[in-house]
């Protein structure tokens, strides 16, 4: 687990609240989501959003208000210097990546290319 990951993903204040709420939905104390980077979608990679049980072995953790954010090995290279947010608007809100290193987004913001 490598805790010193601030450059890896920033996760904002509103972010935070809003996984605390999803996690209290489902009955879960410790809110922890895992962000990873999976390849497909129009452009190439896409991003899954879980929650988690527990940390795994090479996981960076990012801890914003009580909540954990979790990014694996192979994810890490590609979300650097990503900050994931909440936006609240009727169309198109929810969780967003700000990935500074996409080259791409298709036309649905589900997929990206970098």
């Amino acid at each position: 687990m490598d805790s010193d990951t601030a450059t890896v993903l920033t996760v904002t204040a509103k972010a935070a609240g809003k996984i605390r709420a999803l996690a209290d939905r489902e009955e879960r104390h410790a809110p922890i989501l895992r962000v990873r980077v999976v390849a497909g979608g129009c452009s190439g990679f896409s991003y899954e959003l879980s929650f988690a049980d527990a940390v795994a072995p090479g996981d960076h953790v990012i801890e914003v208000d009580g909540v954990r954010v979790l990014v694996d090995q192979t994810s890490a290279p590609i979300v650097e210097g990503s900050t994931l947010e909440f936006d609240d608007a009727m169309l198109g809100g929810g969780l967003k990546m700000l990935n500074p290193r996409a080259t791409h987004e298709c036309a649905c913001g589900q997929s990206f290319a970098i």
